[in-house]
C-alpha cells in the first residue's frame, strides 16, 4: 500500500467525509483553503485512481469521485501493513496494547472473546 502525501490525504478526508461521489471542483471547494487549482485537484484524483484509493464514476458529468473503502478499512490495511513488516509481530502487538486506554482494552476484550467463541481452538502446532 502507497503511502498518501498530504494533498492526497486532503483529499481522500473530504471523500470519507462525503456518503455520495463528489465532483473534482466540488472538492476544490472542499480544499479551498489550500486555494487549489482544478487542474490540480484532477492529477492528485488520477493519482489516487491508480493507486487504487479512488473509484470514478464515469457515467455522469461531471464524473464523481468516491473512496474506494472507508476510512477504517484504510487505517486496519495500514495497521496490518506495519504488523506484516515487524520483526517480531507479538512484540509489536504487546507494546501497542500496553498503550490503548483501559475502555479500548475492554473494547478489544469484548471483541476478541467474541471472536474466539465463534472459532475452532488452535491446533498445538498454532500455538506459541
Amino acid at each position: 500500500m502507497e503511502n498518501l502525501g498530504e494533498l492526497e490525504r486532503g483529499v481522500m478526508d473530504a471523500l470519507w467525509s462525503q456518503r455520495e461521489g463528489l465532483s473534482a471542483a466540488a472538492l476544490r471547494d472542499a480544499l479551498a483553503d489550500r486555494g487549489l487549482a482544478l487542474t490540480t485537484v484532477h492529477t492528485v484524483l488520477t493519482r489516487l485512481e491508480k493507486k487504487g484509493y479512488v473509484v470514478r464514476d464515469r457515467s455522469t458529468r461531471p464524473h464523481l469521485y468516491s473512496a474506494s473503502s472507508s476510512r477504517e478499512e484504510h487505517v486496519s490495511d495500514l495497521l496490518s501493513e506495519v504488523l506484516d513488516q515487524a520483526g517480531d509481530r507479538r512484540a509489536v502487538l504487546a507494546r501497542f496494547l500496553g498503550t490503548v486506554s483501559l475502555s479500548d482494552s475492554a473494547f478489544l476484550r469484548g471483541i476478541l472473546d467474541s471472536r474466539l467463541r465463534h472459532t475452532d481452538p488452535p491446533r498445538h502446532s498454532e500455538v506459541g
